[in-house]
């Protein structure tokens, strides 16, 4: 029985962790590329400046899913990038899928 607990945490972890992935590369790498930057700043750069931010996770997740939802130049950390980039724009997502993206973001290395 714990055998089979520890399995199926196993399978719901990675089904979790493909899901986010999913959602990050079906959604954000069409302007964030991971570590060159375009049209956007990469991941790369985003991820430095909200993990200085924002070291605890929870924080993280919470303020770049929410910023996201409602891209706003006053409580932007990037003012730099959306002097050269331009304001992100609003995409239209719920805040659960832009806290699943967070999460992947916060959890994986793009250097």
């Amino acid at each position: 029985m714990r055998i089979t607990f520890i399995v199926l945490l196993t399978i719901i972890y990675s089904y979790a962790n493909s899901y986010n992935e999913l959602l990050f590369n079906g959604n954000c790498v069409t302007c964030h590329f991971k570590n060159k930057s375009v049209s956007a700043p990469s991941i790369a750069q985003i991820k430095q400046r909200y993990i200085t931010a924002f070291p605890n996770k929870k924080d993280f997740v919470s303020y770049m899913s929410k910023w996201v939802l409602n891209p706003n130049q006053q409580t932007s950390l990037m003012t730099d990038s959306i002097e050269k980039y331009e304001i992100m724009p609003v995409l239209g997502f719920d805040l659960d899928s832009l806290e699943k993206i967070a999460i992947y973001i916060y959890e994986n290395d793009f250097e």
